[in-house]
């Protein structure tokens, strides 16, 4: 039997994944796909109450606990929260994960989300992506460069509205109905950020905030109670023609959005 197809999940943060990108990815899962996942910083700002190792260690451990749950890969962060930035540094140890992990898909965050960690992730996601093939583009630690096709989707920016208060409109719909206890389940391994963000953002419903974005997309869908958005990067740089493993593998679970433009 040939490996199996494999989805890369890049963002910024624990728990951004299970935000607004992890229903796909299970949807991928129960299609065979391996499933990777890596967050570029290590939570070290989340909380109000930990000193930095502290907060560092209960969040590492709350993502490999979430993976745990559905037998995701998980691969270790390589800086500090608020410390990504679109530098050689930290493109290159990304480089390393893509090469090894060779993704069909790679999942990121939003051009346009509401801080800066979040769009730098993105920036930094689709350089590494667009140099997994370059001979002189040396990653840390080293791996041989790929020539494999590669297709970014961008998840809808948490409050699905860009940082000028303009809604986004996805160009696609994910049906994560089926998923949703495994999304809850998942998310709800991030104690700590449940604390955090009750205090920093007053974000009392932690685990309801993620149900309600899937909601309201699933409403804005006309046709799924929970769902999740994506829009899809150009494919230039990434692949030979214009290609939509998404699309491909998850047949009637996706819809297009009339909306998008």
């Amino acid at each position: 039997m040939g490996k199996k197809p494999t989805v890369l999940a890049l963002v910024a943060h624990p728990d951004d994944i299970e935000f607004m990108s992890m229903g796909a990815m299970l949807l991928l899962q129960k299609r065979g796909w391996e499933v990777h996942y890596m967050t570029i910083a290590n939570g070290s700002c989340g909380t109000a109450v930990d000193d930095e190792e502290t907060i560092v260690r209960k969040r590492i451990k709350e993502c490999q606990d979430a993976c745990a749950l559905v037998g995701a890969v998980w691969h270790p962060p390589v800086c500090n929260d608020l410390e990504v930035f679109h530098t050689w540094d930290i493109i290159s140890k990304v480089l390393s994960v893509i090469r090894k992990v060779r993704p069909r898909i790679i999942f990121t965050q939003s051009m346009d989300d509401y801080m800066e960690d979040h769009i730098n992730s993105c920036r930094v996601a689709v350089t590494a992506a667009f140099a997994r093939g370059m001979l002189n583009a040396k990653c840390d630690p080293y791996r041989e460069p790929i020539q494999d096709d590669v297709t970014i989707y961008h998840s809808t920016p948490h409050g699905l509205m860009d940082p000028l208060r303009r809604k986004i409109e996805p160009e696609v719909f994910v049906n994560v109905e089926s998923v949703m206890q495994q999304k809850w389940d998942m998310l709800a391994c991030h104690k700590s950020q449940k604390e955090w963000l009750d205090v920093s953002q007053g974000m009392d419903a932690y685990l309801k905030v993620m149900q309600d974005f899937c909601a309201e997309l699933g409403e804005r869908s006309g046709k799924f109670k929970y769902a999740e958005g994506f829009r899809r990067h150009s494919w230039l740089g990434f692949s030979s023609k214009e290609i939509d493993p998404l699309a491909e593998a998850l047949g009637e679970d996706l819809i297009l959005n009339p909306n998008y433009k």
